[in-house]
C-alpha cells in the first residue's frame, strides 16, 4: 500500500494519474471510461489505497460535475426529435421503461430485496446510457442510421423519464411533515410549477437578451452557463426536491436560445471531467465485501438487462413494422444501465432510502452490463448475421415501415445502383442521370432517402452491410454497382454480398489510399473511385489549361519585342 500523502494537492495529482492511467488502459480494452472511473475509486478507496485527504474535494467535485450532467441533458433536450421519430420513440421508450420496471421489480423481490429497494433497483435497470450509445454510434458511424436514430429517440424519452422520477424522489426525502407526506409532496410540487412559471418568464422575456450581450465573449456566456446551472441547482434543492432537477430545468431554460449549441458543446469536456469525481467517489465508497455479497443477484438482474431490454425493444419495433435487423441492433443499444442509474443509486442513499449494499449492487449490475454491451454493439453486426435465422419472429410477414422507404425507379429498369448518397454519391448519380442512365440509390440514413423521394428519385433504404440487402436490390438489370463509402471493410462485405447473389455486373468502389485500392481489386471489383487523387488530377489539368493561353500571350509579346530590337528582354 503507497504510505498516505502529506499533501492534499499531492493526493489529487496522483488521483488524476491513475485515472488517466486506468483510462488509457479501458481505452485499449474499448471500454467506456465510467468503468475505469470507478474502478480508480475502488482502488483509492479505504477497501485497497485508504487515500482520505481529498474525500471532501471529490464530492463537491462529483456534486458539480452531475449538476452539469443534468444541465446539459436540459440544455439538449431536442423535443422535436421525439415529435419527429413519433410514435416508435414514445413507444419504444416508454415500453421499454414499463417492461424493465414492472420485470425488474418482480425480480428483485424474487432475489430477496425489500420492496422499496427492489423499487429503486427496477427504476434504475430500466436506464440506459445516452453518452456511451451516442458516442459508440458515432464512432460507427452509424449515429445516422435509422437504428441509430431511433436509439437517441427513445434515450431521450428516458431522460425525460429519468428526470420526473428523480423529481418525484426527492419529493420523499427526509422526514414528513406534522400534515404528512402527502402535504410535502404536494408542496414541493406547487414549488416546483413555480419555479417552471418563473424559468419559463426569464426564458421568454429576459434571458435571451441577457444572452445575446454576454455571448459578445464566448468565455463569459460560459461561465454564465455554469453559474446559472449551479445557481438553479442551488434553488432547486432549496425548494424541496435535487440539485440535479433544479440543474436540468436550468438547461431546459436556456435551451431554446440560439446559443445552447454554443453551450453544450464548451461544457462537455468539463462535464466529463468533473464526472470522473462522481465515479471516483462511488467507487470509493463502495467495499469489496459488499460486491462480493452481490454478485449472484449482479449476475441475474444483468442477464435480465442483457436480454430482456433488446428483446422489448425488437418485440416493439417488430409489432410498429421495422425489419428484424432494424430491431436487433436498435435493441443492443438498451442492454446496459446508465450513469444516470448510479445518480439514481447515489440519490437514494442520500435520501436515506436504500443502504450501501443496494448501491453496491446498482454499481456491480452497471460494470458488468456496460462492459458486456459495448462489446455487443461494437460486434453488433457479425452477432447478427449469426442470430439472423433465429429472429424472424420479430418481425412481421410485411415491414411495411421500413417498405414505405423504398421508391421504385419509374422507367422500370435500373442501369446503375450507388450506396451511399452523401454530397460524392449524390453528385455522382446526378452526372449519371444526366448522361441518360437510371439510378437506384442506397442509403441507411433516413433524411438522405427522404431528400431523394422528395425529389422522385428512385431510392432504396439499407445498410450496405446488411447481409439480406443485395437480394432486394434489381441486380439483374444493373449494369454498374457503385460504392461511394471509402471504408475497406464496409466495401469488402459488399463485393461478397453481390458474389453471393451471383451479380454479374461491374462495380466501382471508393478508396481513399492504394492500400485500400489493391485489397479492393484482389477482392474482384471491376473499377476503384479514388476521389482525392482523382479530384488533384483533374484541379492539374485545369491548371495546365489555364496556363497555355496565359504562355502564348507571352511569347507572341516576347517576339514582337525581338522584332523591333533584335534581342529578347535581358538579353545583350
Amino acid at each position: 500500500m503507497i504510505p498516505p500523502f502529506e499533501h492534499a494537492f499531492h493526493e489529487l495529482a496522483a488521483l488524476l494519474f491513475l485515472a488517466a492511467l486506468l483510462g488509457g488502459l479501458a481505452t485499449r480494452l474499448r471500454q467506456p471510461l465510467i468503468v475505469s472511473f470507478i474502478a480508480v475509486g475502488i482502488l483509492v478507496g479505504p477497501a485497497v489505497l485508504g487515500w482520505t485527504q481529498v474525500r471532501e474535494q471529490v464530492a463537491l467535485l462529483a456534486e458539480l460535475g452531475i449538476a452539469l450532467l443534468l444541465f446539459v441533458v436540459g440544455l439538449k433536450l431536442d423535443f422535436r426529435l421525439v415529435r419527429k421519430m413519433g410514435a416508435v420513440a414514445l413507444a419504444t421508450g416508454l415500453g421499454q421503461v414499463a417492461f424493465t420496471s414492472i420485470g425488474g421489480f418482480l425480480l428483485a423481490l424474487a432475489l430477496g430485496l425489500e420492496p422499496v429497494a427492489a423499487t429503486y433497483v427496477a427504476v434504475a435497470l430500466t436506464f440506459s446510457s445516452t453518452i456511451i450509445i451516442v458516442k459508440l454510434l458515432s464512432d460507427k458511424r452509424e449515429i445516422d442510421s435509422l437504428h441509430g436514430r431511433i436509439a437517441v429517440g427513445f434515450l431521450i424519452v428516458q431522460d425525460i423519464v429519468v428526470v420526473l422520477v428523480m423529481i418525484v424522489l426527492s419529493a420523499f426525502g427526509g422526514e414528513a411533515g406534522e400534515a404528512g407526506i402527502g402535504w410535502d409532496l404536494l408542496m414541493v410540487l406547487t414549488k416546483g410549477l413555480g419555479m417552471l412559471v418563473g424559468l419559463g418568464l426569464l426564458a421568454r422575456f429576459v434571458l435571451p437578451a441577457l444572452l445575446q450581450q454576454l455571448a459578445r465573449s464566448q468565455e463569459l456566456l460560459v461561465l454564465f452557463a455554469i453559474a446559472w446551472a449551479v445557481a438553479l441547482g442551488s434553488l432547486g434543492e432549496g425548494l424541496g426536491f435535487s440539485a440535479e432537477v433544479g440543474a436540468f430545468l436550468g438547461g431546459v431554460s436556456l435551451a431554446s436560445t440560439p446559443f445552447r449549441e454554443s453551450i453544450g458543446a464548451r461544457l462537455v469536456s468539463l462535464r466529463d471531467f468533473l464526472l470522473l469525481f462522481f465515479f471516483v467517489a462511488l467507487g470509493s465508497n463502495l467495499e469489496m465485501g459488499l460486491l462480493g455479497a452481490q454478485v449472484g443477484r449482479a449476475v441475474v438482474l444483468s442477464a435480465f438487462v442483457l436480454i430482456g431490454n433488446p428483446l422489448i425493444v425488437m418485440v416493439i419495433m417488430g409489432g410498429l413494422g421495422y425489419r428484424k435487423r432494424t430491431g436487433f441492433l436498435a435493441g443492443l443499444t438498451v442492454a446496459q444501465i446508465s450513469e444516470f442509474s448510479l445518480v439514481l443509486a447515489a440519490l437514494g442513499a442520500g435520501l436515506g432510502h436504500i443502504d450501501e449494499e443496494v448501491v453496491a449492487l446498482i454499481t456491480l449490475v452497471g460494470l458488468i452490463t456496460i462492459g458486456l454491451s459495448t462489446y455487443l454493439i461494437l460486434f453488433s453486426r457479425p452477432i447478427y448475421e449469426r442470430l439472423a435465422p433465429f429472429l424472424s419472429i420479430f418481425e412481421r410477414t410485411v415491414p411495411h415501415r421500413e417498405q414505405a422507404e423504398d421508391q421504385p425507379s419509374e422507367t422500370g429498369t435500373t442501369d446503375v445502383i450507388v450506396f451511399g448518397l452523401g454530397r460524392y454519391g449524390d453528385k455522382l448519380a446526378q452526372g449519371l442521370r444526366e448522361r441518360g442512365l437510371s439510378v437506384l440509390g442506397v442509403d441507411f440514413d433516413p433524411e438522405a432517402v427522404h431528400s431523394w423521394h422528395q425529389q422522385g428519385y428512385a431510392v432504396h433504404y439499407g445498410d450496405a452491410e446488411d447481409p439480406e440487402l443485395a437480394a432486394l436490390l434489381p441486380l439483374q438489370e444493373a449494369k454498374w454497382v457503385v460504392s461511394t463509402m471509402p471504408q475497406r471493410p464496409l466495401n469488402l462485405v459488399l463485393l461478397a454480398a453481390l458474389a453471393d447473389q451471383g451479380y454479374a455486373g461491374r462495380t466501382a468502389v471508393t478508396a481513399h489510399n492504394e492500400a485500400d485500392a489493391e485489397a479492393l481489386r484482389e477482392a474482384g471489383c471491376t473499377h476503384v473511385l479514388m476521389p482525392f487523387v482523382d479530384a488533384a488530377r483533374e484541379a492539374a489539368l485545369d491548371l495546365v489549361d489555364g496556363l497555355a493561353p496565359v504562355e502564348v500571350e507571352a511569347d507572341a509579346e516576347a517576339d514582337a519585342e525581338v522584332s523591333e530590337t533584335g534581342s529578347r528582354p535581358g538579353e545583350d
